[in-house]
């Protein structure tokens, strides 16, 4: 079995980022950059499944400037047997994205194609929905769980009322949800040892992809700066806050 997945390097979740002076964009020189925690944990459970023989082969892939193999690097670290790049300066829109990830699974037939359900940057929650509807291939999203019996896969799934379990046949895609597992940290020889392995490195063009974005973005700002809370001695004064100065009720 051949497991697909997709990473994006993105700002490390532990950076504070900052936004541009002209207010067009985040600012990312000197940033701390890493793979998106929800596709690391994809990346950590298609090892698992590697590891426990389910899986005989897990390629990560991710799309971007040529700075994402560092990002490919670390799944490699992690596990990943070899990375594949599309490689393009413009920043994709999901459904642009999952057409090129189309390509991929056409060309490399995985039975599953794991991936975060969304990124920390964009927000989306949207790639793994499309890519499914492209491949005519079952879903999975939002997995807490994930059991691969034979040609059958079981994910669990969260909701808004609780967990819901549906059962899936292979080939699938499933979105990785936080509670699925917790990532391993890369060991200093397994990051050696990824320095070795291949990655092949593919353009939109090679694809047959058009990276045209349909969403422009206007202005990006700073979230405005909350106010500190006021302690109240009773309800009646919360009452009273409520009605006079927050004027809420």
């Amino acid at each position: 079995m051949k497991i697909l997945v997709p990473i994006k390097r993105v700002v490390d979740y532990n950076v504070k980022v900052r936004v541009k002076s002209d207010n067009t964009d985040v600012d990312l020189s000197n940033l701390k950059m890493s793979i998106n925690p929800f596709c690391e944990i994809a990346v950590e459970e298609a090892v698992r499944l590697k590891e426990a023989g389910v899986a005989s082969e897990v390629i990560a892939v991710s799309i971007g400037e040529k700075a994402c193999q560092e990002q490919i690097r670390t799944a490699l670290a992690l596990g990943a047997d070899r990375g594949i790049q599309i490689e393009t300066d413009a920043k994709p829109q999901p459904l642009a994205i999952a057409k090129m990830l189309a390509k991929v699974v056409e060309a490399e037939q995985p039975q599953i194609v794991l991936m975060g359900k969304q990124t920390i940057d964009g927000d989306n929650n949207q790639t793994g929905q499309m890519l499914a509807a492209l491949t005519n291939m079952p879903q999975g999203t939002f997995a807490s769980e994930v059991k691969v019996d034979g040609d059958k896969v079981e994910v669990t799934r969260e909701v808004d009322g609780g967990l819901v379990t549906v059962a899936l046949n292979l080939p699938a895609v499933i979105t990785t949800d936080l509670r699925l597992n917790e990532p391993r940290y890369a060991s200093l020889p397994n990051i050696m040892k990824a320095k070795r392995k291949p990655i092949a490195v593919q353009t939109p063009e090679e694809l047959g992809v058009e990276v045209a974005n349909s969403l422009d973005v206007l202005k990006v700002e700073t979230p405005a700066a909350r106010s500190a809370g006021v302690m109240v001695e009773s309800v009646d004064e919360l009452i009273e806050k409520l009605r006079t100065t927050a004027k809420v009720i």
